[in-house]
């Protein structure tokens, strides 16, 4: 595959520039919406991304919304916008399977709330992509792993990779992807999407499959943070069936990208964003904190806390959290788990109260950590991952230091809660001469979504790398 910088072809476009065809007439929803179906028909046998589509249904809400067009009543922004929701969502009627051979041909009977959102929003949802096993690390039979877009040798990152893979190839204009350890972060970095993995509690998880339940972030996969603020929009605010979900209301998202970040104040760790990390990604990160010092941001030392401890201690919660949510599940279908996520939920069982505990309060003095820190800025600029994404068969069975080297920069922040947007803030090329992203990601404090959006919008709008697709 080769790079084409051709970002004006229908297929690549950004929401935000859909929503103004559609609003001018220029295009319909129909038209939109085969056109998605024609490419995933064309080259998602090789890709991999679906799991299944709904071309019938899908062109049945285009028609509705191109009705509602015609008679002024659009329902907002994604009204008549193609979408794609990872199985681990349910919708009615539809299989939920979660890349989970003891779910195979399980239908659900009501729409997660997220799902209905979208559906309230006038979203044109044309299938579901692929997950991982239990949205957890690996793809097991009889599932498949979508393929990268960019080179087919590499990763295409965990949970959400089908959300990950959809947008970029140009067979949806975005995704519903989940985060429990860097599951949004991770796709997004391996294939030069733009995702925002929202503070936890900003979205509702009814009806979402879990993994784990408080480190579980329900989050969007675009090819910008503007594309990522409209469908987020859709999504968060309080609902009755998940009490968890936040009672805070939910802010308009900016269009059209800040022409200026004066007056805003991004913070480097060195320690974070330096050490250990390749070259690649270290020139992306300097390149970026250069672009965003010509719009004016200031840029200012910060420090955050050392997160060794904490990514260890991810995997003890992670592990307890995932044993209770597969605990009617794992004694009686054992035998169709794969060795990844039987790991995990044996690691859980076998973890005493007290020991859970300990990880419980070290969390909570993490959090506290973090967000002192981030409070100093309006937010922060780290790598996403200190490598691009490596060849699949490094990722089959990591190793420490791949392991380290993918988790340092994501799971501090689904411990912590706190919201982030990862994105391409460069290009390298593989070792086949092939083009391939460089994942940056922006992160902030508590519910400050709006403000990562507004930085990252800015800083897309100033640079190419977002728009840069693979040819296929």
């Amino acid at each position: 595959m080769t790079d084409k910088s051709t970002a004006d072809e229908l297929q690549y476009r950004e929401i935000c520039d859909v929503v103004d065809l559609l609003s001018s007439g220029e295009v319909t929803a129909q038209a939109l919406t085969q056109l998605m179906l024609d490419r995933i028909a064309a080259i998602d046998d090789r890709l991999g991304a679906f799991a299944f589509v709904a071309p019938e249904e899908a062109m049945a809400q285009a028609e509705q919304s191109d009705a509602r067009r015609r008679d002024g009543a659009a329902l907002g922004p994604l009204d008549g916008v193609p979408l794609a929701i990872k199985d681990i969502f349910d919708k009615a009627g539809w299989r939920t399977e979660a890349g989970m051979a003891s779910r195979v041909g399980q239908v659900a009977v009501k729409s997660a709330t997220v799902v209905e959102r979208l559906e309230n929003a006038g979203a044109v949802i044309v299938g579901k992509v692929h997950t991982t096993e239990g949205v957890y690390t690996e793809h097991t039979p009889p599932f498949r792993a979508p393929l990268n877009p960019w080179d087919s040798q590499r990763w295409v990152g965990v949970s959400s990779s089908g959300s990950g893979v959809a947008p970029v190839a140009g067979l949806c204009f975005g995704a519903l992807g989940s985060d429990t350890g860097g599951s949004i972060r991770m796709p997004s970095a391996s294939n030069g999407a733009t995702g925002l993995k929202p503070t936890w509690g900003r979205v509702s998880r009814a009806g979402v499959v879990e993994l784990a339940a408080t480190l579980d972030h329900v989050g969007p996969i675009c090819r910008s943070a503007l594309d990522a603020g409209l469908v987020l929009a859709a999504i968060a605010g309080a609902d009755p069936r998940d009490p968890t979900a936040s009672l805070r209301p939910v802010p308009e998202f900016n269009t059209r990208p800040a022409q200026s970040l004066k007056g805003t104040r991004i913070g480097i760790d060195p320690e974070w964003s330096y050490r250990d990390v390749s070259a690649d990604v270290e020139k992306a990160h300097l390149d970026a904190e250069q672009t965003l010092r010509d719009l004016g941001a200031e840029i200012t030392p910060i420090t955050l806390p050392d997160p060794t401890e904490a990514i260890t201690d991810w995997f003890g919660v992670c592990a307890v959290q995932t044993a209770r949510a597969h605990q009617g599940l794992y004694p009686v279908h054992k035998d169709t788990y794969g060795p990844a996520l039987a790991e995990l939920i044996e690691l859980g069982m076998g973890m005493s109260g007290i020991e859970y505990d300990v990880l419980l309060q070290r969390r909570l003095r993490f959090k506290a950590q973090m967000e002192a820190a981030l409070a100093q800025v309006d937010a922060a600029l780290i790598p996403a991952m200190s490598f691009i994404a490596p060849p699949v068969e490094k990722m089959i069975r990591m190793d420490d230091e791949t392991t380290a080297g993918v988790h340092r920069f994501t799971v501090p922040f689904t411990l912590s809660q706190l919201p982030t947007v990862t994105f391409p803030g460069g290009f390298t090329a593989t070792e086949a001469g092939l083009p391939f992203p460089v994942g940056l990601q922006m992160v902030g404090s508590a519910f400050g979504e709006r403000r990562l959006v507004d930085i990252v919008g800015a800083f897309q709008a100033a640079t190419p790398w977002n728009k840069r697709h693979p040819a296929l």
